[in-house]
């Protein structure tokens, strides 16, 4: 990318700021925004930014790393597991359910792709992102359990689905490749990266978690060090893991993980960097998003691709969604708001960029432009019904509670962090 295209991203950063909060009050979202600017100055548009193959894959690989980790930090297992049924059960079920659908689905109605090609595309798509519907998960009104359920999924369902998508991204890659490199050999690299990714970011994460937290009880650490330790920690997790051959975004997530389930009075640090440094690469991929993936993939996009990013935004979340959840009480409303705000964003994004990498796979250009079609669909759909999505269901759910107290809707669960939340400013001074 020239000084130009830097120049570019930076005036959008800068204009989006200045108006910031007058946009929080409509119904755009930053994702929405970023992704019309960058197909308007991509070169599908204005031709202000090109951006190199290699400057993608770099910006997305530290983007995924960082995603990861700090995601993962916000989740508290021990409240996971004492008192958030929902997303246990969206996650433990719904999410092997859209793949399992979404495999079925996309191996009928794409000849081209083989069942293994299939399944990457389902699980690219699987993994929801709540940072595209902030007004749903951020809503005081929504109740707390309902919002942490979509919250809690989406900071796990990411990482949970990047080992099986290795797994089936080797598989394919086997698949098609010459009989002199055998799926045997596919498959024990790709048991090395999940087994050994794990292991390093546990080690990692736990051990520099301690270090960054006794450090920080001593006074030896000043809060800009910690969070840049913070970073520093996601960063050698990923590192470390990919020297010794693991996986080094399975090793973030799991170092996320240990940092926010190990040293929990440090973890604030880490989410001011998210709500900063972390969510500017989240737009600056979306910029890159709109930019080049889309344009570059607009002579593929067909009628069979855009149904499948329907029905993949709608019948393959929602009814595996309203499965996993039978039993727990929750109203017809509930099933229907907890399917749709499913929103599928960066992770898709990154995931799709980790496919168009491996060139063994022959259906990756059929896989990234379904996946762009999508995730196109999703941050306009999502974006758009966010915030009356969260009213009326506000709404519902303050009648469910006046009919009955006791509904299971509005049964007391501990918030964690969000991604990216919007804090309310301060009051000016007169």
């Amino acid at each position: 990318m020239e000084t130009f295209g830097f120049a570019v991203i930076a005036f959008a950063v800068l204009g989006f700021g200045l108006i910031s909060k007058r946009v929080q009050q409509t119904l755009l979202t930053p994702p929405m925004v970023f992704v019309a600017f960058g197909l308007l100055v991509g070169h599908a548009g204005l031709g202000w930014i090109e951006v190199e193959v290699e400057q993608i894959h770099l910006l997305a690989e530290l983007t995924l790393a960082l995603v990861l980790f700090t995601d993962a930090s916000r989740i508290d297992l021990t409240l996971l597991r004492r008192e958030h049924d929902l997303p246990v059960r969206l996650l433990a079920l719904g999410l092997p359910l859209t793949m399992i659908l979404g495999t079925i689905i996309a191996a009928w109605m794409f000849e081209a792709l083989t069942i293994w090609e299939a399944a990457v595309l389902a699980i690219i798509l699987a993994p929801t992102d709540a940072a595209l519907g902030q007004a749903v998960v951020s809503n005081p009104r929504v109740p707390v359990r309902i919002r942490q359920a979509l919250n809690v999924e989406s900071g796990l369902n990411d990482g949970i689905a990047l080992p099986i998508l290795l797994i089936f991204i080797s598989i394919a890659a086997a698949k098609e490749a010459p009989d002199g490199d055998p799926l045997g050999y596919w498959l024990r690299f790709t048991a090395l990266q999940v087994i050994l990714g794990p292991l390093v970011g546990a080690a990692v994460g736990y051990v520099g978690s301690r270090l960054m937290e006794r450090a920080w009880q001593q006074g030896w650490v000043n809060d800009s060090f910690l969070r840049l330790s913070a970073l520093g920690l996601a960063l050698l997790s990923f590192a470390a893991a990919e020297t010794v051959g693991g996986n080094g975004f399975i090793s973030a997530f799991v170092a996320g993980l240990a940092m926010g389930n190990c040293a929990r009075a440090i973890c604030p640090s880490l989410y001011e960097f998210g709500e900063a440094e972390g969510q500017l690469l989240t737009l600056i991929i979306f910029i890159v998003f709109g930019a080049a993936m889309v344009p570059d993939v607009l002579h593929r996009i067909d009628g069979l691709a855009i149904l499948y990013g329907l029905l993949s935004l709608t019948v393959l979340r929602m009814l595996p969604a309203a499965l996993s959840l039978l039993g727990k009480g929750l109203r017809p409303g509930t099933f229907v708001f907890l399917g749709w705000f499913g929103p599928r964003g960066i992770a898709s994004i990154l995931y799709a960029l980790l496919v168009l990498s491996e060139s063994a796979i022959a259906g990756q250009e059929q896989i990234l432009a379904v996946v762009t079609v999508t995730v196109l669909m999703s941050v306009f759909a999502h974006g758009v019904t966010a915030y009356p999505g969260a009213s009326w269901y506000a709404s519902h759910a303050e009648d469910m509670k006046v009919a009955d107290p006791s509904c299971a809707e509005h049964r007391a669960v501990s918030e964690m962090p969000l991604r990216h939340p919007h804090r309310p400013a301060k009051p000016r001074k007169a």
